[in-house]
């Protein structure tokens, strides 16, 4: 295959269509054309990313009018196949010392067009492709702050690079630094803090594209940039993905930037504590008891559980503003991992019409969802002998429901809330995915949540 432009299509190629001076053609079959989904599709278009960019090829021109559209798919459809493109694009080689210090940032990209000469989608085409982008530079946002190492993306770094980030976009960042969360009372943030050199920082970002009238959604992410384990030590093989305990706080920081960058109209918030988690001299130690900031304790059992710790004060001051509801992400239990690998992100929720409001928001996205059960039994499980509260249970099993219940007790209970443990899909699952890395962050539960901020109304 020559460097040239190359031609994209699905099944077959005319030869009428290739008098458009095409120097190569690329078939890409997508199977029984009765099971093709818009999943399906920007699986191969990943795939022949991969393939394009193997040859060297430096355009490609995609034909959309061969590609399987109905007046009920064709939005999605139509967007799956450059979400494909855009979100294979991604590579992390900032530190990498090559000739000329290649930086992936730098690196050019392939240019995609749309063939205009055949009639029909071209309108619809153009609209996708600039959504999919966006989209998808969300996500390879949240894959490039999750893949930075954490002396590179620590907490402060974390809320400059929001800031840089939002420049823009209308979208309000508000950043609290270790002195304000700590006179907010927002003692189990605060607490996780101690153990850490570096100072915490709770992110507060507000995009207002809806009615003053309509109440925002609320996304809650968990922004620990890096995981020890704090004084009950993690084992130190495999330490160094620690640096992905913030992915939750990345996806986001991610959807708010693509909510703004689509326009949406919504009103919403998105809260992300950021933290490490580390065995300093002032942290936290087993059997400690903090305060959150709605005045309920906690009996630090495991200073490895401290996820739930500094979500919770972001859970409260979410609910303090009242919002439709809560959603938040987090990497929180190696339990989940055990349950569904990485292949399904787990979720809990105990409001109907929001579960409903999820499934539908994640069949429009591609990504694959698991609603996990949550009992009031769990909520026993967590009740402290000392504390109202223990981060942890002494009862063996269902780890990511006795966590997910912990975090619901923050949640006034008039607001419908969900909670995403991503533990097992938010990083080195491209094995799964053709337009995730092999290894690294994956950007997991952006599409789903803009999804969800997009089907709000």
């Amino acid at each position: 295959m020559n460097h040239g432009d190359s031609l994209f299509f699905r099944q077959y190629a005319r030869k009428e269509q290739n008098q458009q001076g095409f120097t190569n053609l690329l078939l890409v079959g997508l199977g029984d054309a009765k099971r093709v989904t818009h999943e399906t599709i920007r699986r191969a278009s990943a795939t022949a990313f991969k393939n394009l960019k193997a040859n060297s090829v430096k355009s490609v021109t995609i034909a959309v009018e061969t590609l399987p559209l109905t007046a009920k798919n064709k939005e999605e459809n139509l967007r799956a196949v450059f979400e494909g493109f855009y979100l294979s694009e991604y590579t992390f080689e900032i530190y990498k010392s090559v000739p000329n210090k290649s930086n992936a940032k730098e690196t050019p990209k392939m240019k995609v067009s749309i063939l205009t000469s055949l009639a029909g989608n071209t309108t619809s085409a153009k609209s996708a492709e600039k959504e999919a982008r966006i989209v998808a530079e969300a996500v390879n946002f949240a894959r490039t702050i999750g893949d930075t190492p954490g002396n590179e993306m620590n907490p402060p770094i974390l809320g400059e690079t929001t800031k840089k980030a939002a420049t823009g976009t209308g979208l309000k960042v508000t950043i609290w630094d270790g002195a304000r969360i700590k006179k907010e009372k927002m003692g189990n943030l605060h607490g996780v803090s101690l153990g850490g050199g570096e100072d915490p920082r709770l992110i507060i970002m507000e995009y207002k594209g809806g009615a003053k009238s309509k109440k925002p959604i609320c996304f809650v992410g968990k922004g620990l940039t890096f995981d020890s384990g704090g004084i009950s030590l993690k084992p130190g093989a495999g330490m160094e993905e620690m640096k992905y305990d913030m992915m939750g706080g990345a996806a986001v920081i991610a959807t708010m930037l693509a909510i703004a960058k689509l326009k949406l109209k919504v009103n919403v918030i998105g809260i992300v504590p950021s933290s490490e988690n580390m065995p300093g001299p002032f942290a936290n130690k087993p059997g400690d008891i903090t305060t959150a900031r709605n005045g309920k304790t906690t009996e630090v059992n495991n200073t490895d559980a401290e996820g739930r710790l500094i979500l919770s004060d972001a859970l409260v001051y979410a609910s303090e503003q009242k919002p439709e509801f809560i959603v938040d992400a987090a990497t929180l239990t190696g339990a989940m991992v055990m349950a569904l690998g990485d292949v399904h992100t787990g979720f809990f929720s105990r409001d109907t019409k929001l579960t409903q409001k999820i499934t539908k928001a994640a069949a429009a996205s591609g990504e694959t969802l698991w609603e996990m059960p949550m009992h009031e039994e769990h909520l026993k499980d967590m009740k402290g002998t000392y504390a109202d509260l223990q981060n942890v249970s002494q009862r063996r099993g269902a780890g990511s429901a006795q966590g997910a219940i912990y975090l619901g007790e923050f949640v006034e209970k008039d607001i419908p809330w969900a909670h995403f443990d991503i533990a097992g899909t938010a990083y080195n699952n491209g094995h799964r995915l053709p337009y995730t890395p092999a290894k690294g962050a994956s950007g997991v539960i952006v599409r789903t949540f803009v999804e969800l901020a997009k089907q709000h109304k």
